[in-house]
């Protein structure tokens, strides 16, 4: 019998009439239901949400921190039932689902300590002026499917350390893990302080223009953050938006080539290539490219394709029929256009489960579609360089601005290259590594403010000032 799953609305799990079917998308099996909320159900996790926040508002940052480490704990001490059931849902392999969920429960605790103090902007006998800083109120999150612990979670916890209550919003394609998480944080978070609902995609435009919700955090695609930003400016809520990227690496012909090429596959191909920031465009230097082109497409070999529940799969299917159809559009547009090929290519849409195979392209051109557009599934254009002026240019020469990597043993010249790149972080001999107390944002139309550290505990704030008249009359 498939399980149904409940949501949390004002301290309660909630199941509804309606409701919504959950694919494993390696079998594209019905693995569970979950309620298909509209506006009475938003409206009632809203109110919870606006009744809790006058109370929640007024803890203090010690009785913040305590709910929060309750949050990790819950997550940590039940992280072996966890990490499977995303599996099931989202298609990683086990080992990534393990560090999703370790990871949630790990940023969790690093941010449940965080604090905003005041800031004294004057003292001297005439005036006494501080800046503090006071929570903006309810919060509507929406979260995407290639990461839905780790993106709820980075969600949740800064709107509670600031004293904001939350309505949380998954994907409708990956919410059985964090309603399972909803059921363990049930009596851990005060009653209404945090509402988990699931929905169709027309939900969030619901929460987008609800006028009991004071800010919108979204991550998600570039499309969707422009109508979020148009619903949100109805009513002026303030907005997080995180949205997508088309990453370039840079490798500089002193990169060691057998050391580098395992990085650079792993940059590209980890949760099969849907990551907002993984390396989506590597420009390699001309006096290496044959040596590292082959060396990547050598261990890609080694690399199996399959159901992230087996041992031994490094790569899981795509999570959803849409994006895999628009991958798979990629790909042929790709074959018809006569790109070459290093890897894969040969993509079965009528077949079971939303599999790709590992797919590396040689040198295509910069206008080609593979290359202009996020692919976001398992996909690796390689492109040769000659300068690094060149490949400076090449890399900005996008609407995208989140992330990219620099991979050189001269690290002060790959700084001096990373501070020309337009993007929010460069990693330099590393990738995806993000800090929970490091801003994370993007540029350009890759976002709009930050997250992470104590940048993006601000987002969910507001400043106020006040200041003492000390020599008035009155």
């Amino acid at each position: 019998m498939t399980k149904t799953y409940a949501n949390l609305i004002d301290g309660e799990m909630v199941t509804s009439e309606a409701t919504i079917d959950v694919l494993n998308p390696a079998t594209e099996e019905v693995i569970a239901k979950v309620p298909a909320c509209g506006k009475d159900e938003l409206d009632r996790a809203v109110d919870a949400a606006r009744a809790a926040f006058k109370s929640w508002r007024k803890t203090t940052p010690e009785e913040r921190q305590k709910v929060v480490l309750g949050i990790a704990a819950a997550i940590r001490d039940n992280a072996d039932e966890l990490f499977r059931l995303l599996t099931s849902e989202q298609g990683k392999p086990h080992a990534q689902a393990q560090q999703e969920i370790y990871g949630a429960a790990g940023l969790a605790k690093a941010q449940s300590g965080l604090t905003l103090d005041d800031v004294v902007n004057q003292d001297d006998d005439t005036r006494l002026s501080r800046t503090r800083r006071v929570p903006v109120g309810v919060v509507g999150g929406i979260v995407p499917w290639n990461f839905p612990i780790m993106m709820a979670i980075q969600k949740i916890v800064p709107a509670l350390v600031a004293g904001c209550t939350i309505v949380l919003k998954p994907s409708p394609f990956t919410p059985l893990t964090t309603l399972r998480i909803a059921e363990l944080i049930k009596d851990v978070v005060p009653k209404g302080a945090v509402n988990i609902i699931t929905g169709e995609d027309s939900l969030g435009p619901l929460i987008t223009e609800h006028p009991g919700i004071d800010k919108i955090t979204f991550t998600g695609s570039t499309a969707t953050g422009k109508k979020i930003m148009e619903g949100a400016a109805r009513d002026l809520k303030r907005i997080t938006l995180e949205l997508g990227g088309n990453d370039a690496s840079i490798v500089l012909p002193d990169a060691d080539v057998e050391k580098v090429a395992e990085q650079l596959f792993w940059s590209s191909f980890s949760n099969a290539g849907q990551v907002c920031i993984a390396a989506k465009r590597i420009y390699i230097h001309e006096d290496i490219y044959d040596d590292l082109s082959k060396a990547i497409a050598d261990y890609a070999k080694g690399v199996t394709v399959g159901d992230g529940s087996q041992q031994g799969t490094g790569v899981g299917p795509i999570q959803n029929r849409k994006q895999f159809e628009r991958v798979c559009e990629l790909i042929q547009d790709a074959k018809d256009n006569g790109y070459n090929f290093l890897t894969g290519g040969d993509t079965d849409p009528s077949g079971t489960g939303y599999y790709v195979p590992i797919t590396i392209l040689d040198n295509p051109p910069e206008d080609a579609r593979i290359v202009a557009e996020e692919q976001f599934g398992p996909v690796m254009p390689l492109m040769k360089f000659s300068s690094v002026d060149e490949a400076i240019a090449r890399a900005n020469a996008s609407e995208y601005g989140l992330a990219g990597a620099i991979w050189s043993k001269d690290t002060d010249a790959a700084v001096e290259i990373a501070e020309q790149l337009e993007t929010g972080t460069v990693w330099i001999n590393e990738f995806m590594h993000l800090s929970p107390f490091a801003p994370f944002g993007g540029h350009k139309q890759s976002g709009f403010g930050a997250e992470y550290g104590i940048d993006g505990l601000k987002e969910f704030t507001y400043p106020q000032v006040i200041t003492v008249k000390r020599d008035a009359v009155v």
